[in-house]
């Protein structure tokens, strides 16, 4: 047993030790890295897990003296130590709020790879987590044929009575928690390769539709796809586009996430487009870590890559938006996703597109920037943690009497639209593009 003071309390290692690769962990981490947090606690109320444990192990800072002390070899990776680093959502707030500029994703996430990369068989993730993270959830058109039996029950109107009867709950707890977040199912997207700009052309960007996107709010692809078109976009939709790669990735599946990462950058030809425009904040923020994701002799061309993706909100506010003629007199708050607000430091241009619909009223959002609980697939890793923190955003979303929510990623407004039905509250989902649609179209 060995143990190691934090700011907090003394951690022990008890149990079955992992045996890491401090060799691996020192290429991808420089050293520097760890030194650059001075534990002055300014990231401690923006961390969600701290906020809903108050313990420091389950802080930003705690979490890095634990690392330092592994990498320092004075500290083996116990079940303790692992619990409080798997329990991080990589929301990557505590980055925002950090006034030393630490790069906390570039710490967690190796080692959460390499601590999931050495799990014995039988522990860790499950098999059937094992299956829905890496063979369902990257593959479009296997989370489309999976969802048939759901598009069938909301067309015949069995879905909600089946919900309020409680039968889902005889389902895996993996099952059950993805059952919860699907929405009301729309018609596929069915963009074709080419758009042509509306008026005069401004621009030739490409967009990503996402794996996830595309399949439970294919209707947001489209909206994206009218909104840049009207704003003077020839919009391209590369067929050979892929997952960004973020699922496997943060699951210790690195493999597969850099052949993705490969076959995107090969996809978007990207060097005659303008930009790749996403709608998704957790697959744009990936989409930005290929430079460094990947092996170093392919970090240049990466880097060319990664300099052309932008945030659908970031980009329209470069390009310079056309403002929409058709009022919406709603009332709307916004929340924060995390790889949106912190993974890419977005956090102005969403709110103000929205401030540009006429009659549309932004009301501000009681922690909007602290995570709702989706985080990736944290949702199906940490459940328990996962509904705490999507009822409390459910709560403030309540607070604010709005009559829409709109947020910046797919994970979020499916984890803030389940919490938003089980609270029920009347309270509309969307993504802001969805709006700025429907201003730009006269409401249809």
């Amino acid at each position: 047993m060995a143990t190691v003071e934090t700011d907090a309390r003394t951690v022990e290692t008890t149990g079955e030790t992992t045996p890491v690769d401090l060799a691996w962990l020192a290429e991808q981490i420089p050293y520097r890295f760890y030194q650059e947090c001075i534990h002055c606690g300014f990231c401690l109320p923006t961390c969600p897990t701290y906020v809903l444990t108050g313990d420091e192990n389950d802080s930003p800072r705690g979490r890095i003296y634990l690392m330092k002390s592994v990498a320092d070899g004075r500290l083996a990776v116990g079940p303790e130590i692992r619990k409080h680093l798997e329990f991080c959502l990589d929301c990557r707030a505590c980055e925002t709020a950090c006034p030393s500029g630490v790069k906390y994703a570039r710490l967690v996430e190796p080692f959460k790879i390499e601590l999931i990369r050495k799990t014995p068989p039988g522990k860790g993730f499950g098999t059937l987590q094992k299956v829905v993270l890496h063979h369902l959830l990257p593959y479009s058109n296997r989370v489309r044929a999976s969802l048939l039996p759901v598009r069938l029950l909301q067309k015949i109107g069995l879905m909600n009575p089946l919900r309020k009867s409680g039968l889902f709950k005889l389902l895996p707890s993996t099952l059950r928690n993805m059952e919860a977040t699907v929405p009301t199912l729309q018609p596929a997207s069915n963009l074709p390769e080419v758009l042509p700009a509306i008026g005069p052309r401004r621009a030739r960007v490409g967009i990503l539709l996402g794996c996830v996107t595309d399949v439970m709010t294919p209707q947001t692809n489209s909206a994206t796809a009218r909104v840049l078109r009207r704003n003077g976009c020839e919009v391209v939709v590369p067929r050979a586009q892929t997952c960004c790669g973020a699922i496997h990735y943060h699951s210790g599946a690195e493999a597969p996430a850099l052949a993705m990462a490969r076959q995107n950058m090969e996809a978007f030809d990207f060097e005659n487009l303008d930009a790749i425009v996403v709608n998704a904040a957790g697959c744009g923020a990936m989409f930005k870590s290929y430079d460094h994701v990947l092996p170093p002799e392919e970090r240049e061309r990466a880097a060319r890559f990664v300099a052309k993706v932008k945030d659908v909100s970031e980009f329209l506010m470069e390009l310079g938006p056309i403002p929409p003629d058709n009022p919406l007199p709603l009332k709307v708050t916004y929340h924060d996703a995390c790889h949106l607000r912190h993974g890419q430091q977005v956090y102005d241009q969403p709110r103000r597109l929205l401030e540009m619909i006429p009659g549309l009223e932004l009301v501000p959002l009681a922690e909007s920037e602290l995570c709702c609980g989706a985080a990736g697939t944290y949702n199906l890793t940490e459940p328990e943690a996962a509904h705490r923190l999507g009822r409390r955003k459910a709560g403030n979303v309540e607070a604010t009497g709005a009559a829409v929510v709109a947020s910046g990623n797919i994970g979020c407004t499916l984890q803030i639209g389940r919490h938003i039905r089980e609270a029920g509250l009347n309270v509309e989902v969307v993504h802001p593009v969805d709006l700025l649609d429907r201003a730009y179209e006269g409401g249809s």
